[in-house]
């Protein structure tokens, strides 16, 4: 009988695994540093010196930035939450708008209120 024409029931043959030497695992080892660990270590560099390039020029801390710019939380607020937001400040016709809309006139709002809810 051909394999192909062989019963499901009979269990083809184990092929016998052979190891790999010891000199070409170890050049597979020197490889996966030059490819993938070194490269990482290269821009872990890059950017430190960037890091410590900027003098002076750090960015202000997020905290404060939210407090002063409402398109900041505005922009990270679901759908939901930006809609009763609307409500709270008394927008009229909010439920049929969009995101960007809807964010458009709660902007207006805020700076026409004044006011950083």
């Amino acid at each position: 009988m051909t394999p192909l024409s062989e019963p499901a029931s009979s269990h083809p043959r184990r092929r016998q695994l052979h190891p790999l030497p010891r000199g070409l695992v170890e050049l597979y080892g020197l490889l996966a540093v030059l490819v993938v660990l070194m490269p990482e270590w290269i821009a872990t560099g890059a950017l430190q010196g960037f890091r410590d390039s900027r003098d002076g020029a750090n960015l202000p801390p997020v905290a404060a930035a939210w407090k002063r710019l409402p398109e900041l939380r505005l922009a990270t607020m679901t759908l939901a939450e930006l809609r009763l937001l609307a409500k709270s400040l008394g927008l009229w016709g909010y439920a049929s708008l969009g995101r960007d809309r809807l964010t458009a006139r709660l902007l207006r709002r805020l700076k026409r209120r004044k006011a950083l809810w």
